[in-house]
């Protein structure tokens, strides 16, 4: 069983995980579960498919004890992979389990971590890896996670989603790899999910020293000191923190209420830029009609707080998922 320390400062204990693992009814596991965080007071968004469980989840120390514990209990979870920080307020609205094709959506037939997957690099050994002129290294986050910060001289595939990843690596294999001896690939993802997908991906293509970053940006952020660090920037995270920094303190950037994406203080100057309706991303991707209905959501959101409370009714934006 995992007995990483939480790291951080906060009342609010958040727990991201994943494990591959074969559930035969994972239809018959969602209730249970859910009942599990309702009862104890635990947010967030957890996806149960036939390959395993996904997921980020928030609450009160007790109460994640509790689900962790009712995780653990399934089916080829007891090691199930975690990774904890704090908060200083609830990052999420609401509590949802989903039944899901598959826990990371790559769409590629055939790819199983649990039968191949890249060599894992411990965060303390990452930096010596990707500065080797030996080594590519991979950004496999979509396109606006890579915006918010990644590592000094990683690859940006510029990806929408992670369903795009193996049409990019297969239109970027020849110039990637057309070296005179065989390159290290390192590729690298918010908590270690994608790798898991993308680096038994690129060996099932016949790439042979594949590695990936053990525990994701997240365990990097957290364990190595900033004064040793690599990273550049933040990381984005799917909750209402948006990005955390070193030590994963929260970061700077807020979220477009309309698409979902990270903005900063200057995004929100632009003359695209409606507070709950659209920023500069999103604007020309959405009807007027659209964004009539974005208006009168930010109308009930903001009367609710003036109420002292949250308007959850209107799901006219969907929270993104690491996809």
């Amino acid at each position: 069983m995992q007995t990483d320390t939480p790291s951080g400062d906060g009342p609010i204990l958040v727990a991201a995980l994943y494990r591959f693992t074969p559930f035969e009814d994972h239809q018959d596991l969602r209730e249970p579960l859910e009942r599990q965080c309702l009862d104890h007071g635990v947010r967030g968004t957890l996806l149960l498919a036939a390959e395993g469980i996904n997921g980020t989840i928030a609450g009160n120390p007790e109460g994640i004890a509790a689900v962790l514990g009712h995780i653990r209990a399934l089916p080829g979870c007891a090691e199930l992979d975690v990774k904890f920080s704090h908060a200083e307020q609830m990052p999420f609205h609401r509590t949802k389990v989903r039944l899901k094709r598959e826990i990371v959506t790559m769409g590629e037939p055939g790819i199983d971590p649990r039968a191949s997957v890249g060599t894992y690099v411990d965060p303390q050994d990452w930096n010596a890896l990707i500065s080797d002129p030996d080594t590519i290294v991979i950004d496999t986050r979509n396109d606006y996670e890579v915006a918010v910060g990644t590592f000094a001289g990683a690859i940006d595939p510029k990806t929408a989603t992670f369903r795009d990843f193996p049409a990019w690596f297969r239109s970027a294999r020849e110039k990637l790899l057309n070296t005179a001896k065989p390159p290290k690939v390192a590729m690298f993802c918010t908590g270690g999910i994608r790798c898991e997908k993308s680096t038994a991906f690129l060996k099932q293509e016949g790439i042979e020293e594949v590695f990936h970053l053990k525990g994701g940006i997240l365990k990097y952020l957290e364990t190595v000191p900033e004064d040793e660090s690599m990273w550049q920037g933040e990381c984005f995270v799917f909750d209402e923190r948006v990005t955390v920094g070193h030590g994963l303190v929260q970061g700077q950037y807020e979220l477009c209420r309309a698409c979902r994406r990270p903005i900063t203080e200057e995004d929100k100057t632009s003359p695209m830029f409606e507070d709950g309706v659209s920023c500069a991303a999103c604007h020309d991707e959405r009807t007027d009609q659209q964004r009539a209905a974005y208006r009168e959501r930010q109308k009930q959101e903001m009367l609710a707080a003036a109420r002292g409370g949250v308007h959850v009714g209107a799901r006219l934006a969907e929270r993104r998922e690491p996809q």
